[in-house]
């Protein structure tokens, strides 16, 4: 078995803790953000650490579990680390619906953090 590249390493472990931490205590991803990170979820934009926690703990659930479908990983010329995840998430008693998200991780003072993120449904509407 070949080792997987140090980017692919950092990009599954954060995406593991991530969503553990967002079925489990939402409240807690501010320590993964900073104050400069941006979050786009369904096209509305927030940034800072801040207003990103108060976006994510305001969502209208109590309950929810994502499993991922698949997740890939790319260094960045800067080395940073692009990460896209797919998948699906339960909220409460709604059904089941497929996700996109994207993130850029930087490495800023031995520890990494996300800079940006980017979450859609996968949800078509051609109306």
């Amino acid at each position: 078995m070949v080792d997987q590249p140090l980017w692919e390493q950092i990009g599954s472990s954060f995406v593991q803790h991530y969503y553990q931490m967002f079925d489990s205590d939402r409240s807690q991803l501010g320590s993964i953000y900073i104050d400069a990170s941006c979050l786009t979820w369904e096209g509305q934009q927030f940034q800072g650490k801040r207003a990103i926690v108060e976006k994510l703990t305001s969502l209208p659930f109590t309950k929810i579990a994502h499993s991922i479908t698949a997740q890939d990983h790319q260094p960045t010329p800067d080395s940073c680390i692009l990460s896209m995840v797919v998948g699906q998430l339960k909220a409460d008693e709604d059904p089941i619906m497929g996700f996109h998200q994207s993130f850029i991780l930087k490495n800023i003072n031995d520890a990494w953090v996300c800079t940006n993120d980017m979450f859609r449904l996968a949800i078509h509407n051609f109306g």
